[in-house]
């Protein structure tokens, strides 16, 4: 987090709950069958749970996921649970106070491990915990988040650290890869892999041998996974974003505001998808970091 915080967008340039569910609607039409809802913090949200609800009853939407900075988890996860969330990330890069607070900003530490209980007692499943490892910050915890796992049925999502936004304190000498988080991760046992299942996405999945919960490894810089990516990202303000490293954004809100049919929401669809990139250039001369913040973008 950035030490002066982030620029706030009006409440009048963000998509309201009916246009994001009707964008949701049609796109489901369309064979999108899987719903994330990522940040900034969606809990911050006035009337998150009901439109979780809303979402759940889509025809079509198969699996309906979030992704929270888990400060506000406890209060909420039996109200999201209820309302038809299946399983939910929590992005956590410390199990040190403060350290935690260094990278964030704030001094909540208790409470997000409140919150990630709290979502295991009322049974979200998975609870998957996101750390992006980064030399000199926090790459003496990699074994520490991997113990969780032998008592605890959550999974551990290991995470290159990657350029975006307003990373521009990155540098490639930064980034401790898969191979290399993978290595120290079988000095505590031995790792069984794990085969994947329509909803994994990018991750790796392993279980340390006896552990109860399990680990994923997702490798964008040292691992292009672009072939198989089938994500389209639709940001706060209305834009559909066809590769998290790429500036480029097809508007859908201005359509809507402006009187769109389905029709043309669904030509804004193929048009994004047909315009996905083949790759990402990440440690290439043709690579030019992606000008929102990750914040912005919903990472």
């Amino acid at each position: 987090m950035p030490e002066e915080g982030i620029p706030l967008i009006p409440h009048e340039e963000i998509l309201t709950y009916e246009e994001i569910s009707r964008i949701v609607r049609v796109f489901a039409e369309e064979g999108i069958s899987k719903v994330r809802l990522t940040g900034g913090e969606p809990l911050v949200r006035k009337g998150i749970a009901d439109f979780i609800f809303r979402l759940s009853q889509i025809e079509g939407i198969e699996d309906l996921s979030l992704t929270t900075n888990g400060i506000l988890l406890k209060e909420f996860a039996q109200d999201l649970k209820r309302a038809g969330l299946k399983r939910i990330n929590i992005s956590l890069d410390s199990l040190r106070r403060e350290r935690f607070y260094q990278i964030t900003r704030k001094d909540e530490y208790e409470r997000v491990w409140g919150g990630i209980e709290e979502a295991l007692r009322v049974g979200l499943s998975p609870v998957k915990i996101n750390m992006v490892a980064i030399k000199g910050l926090n790459d003496d915890e990699i074994e520490s988040f991997a113990q969780l796992t032998l008592q605890l049925p959550l999974t551990i999502r290991y995470i290159e650290y990657m350029p975006s936004g307003n990373g521009e304190e990155w540098k490639e000498d930064n980034i401790l890869t898969i191979p290399q988080i993978k290595s120290r991760l079988e000095n505590i046992g031995k790792l069984i892999p794990i085969p994947s299942d329509r909803w994994d996405g990018p991750a790796k999945r392993f279980r340390i041998e006896r552990a109860v919960g399990e680990i994923g490894l997702i490798g964008p810089v040292s691992s292009h996974f672009c072939d198989d990516c089938n994500r389209l990202r639709l940001t706060p303000d209305g834009k559909i974003r066809t590769c998290l490293f790429s500036d480029e954004e097809i508007d859908v809100k201005e359509l809507l505001r402006k009187g769109g049919s389905d029709f043309d929401l669904k030509e804004r669809l193929l048009i994004a998808i047909r315009a996905k990139p083949e790759r990402h250039h990440i440690n290439t001369y043709q690579f030019k970091k992606c000008q929102r913040n990750m914040s912005a973008i919903g990472g």
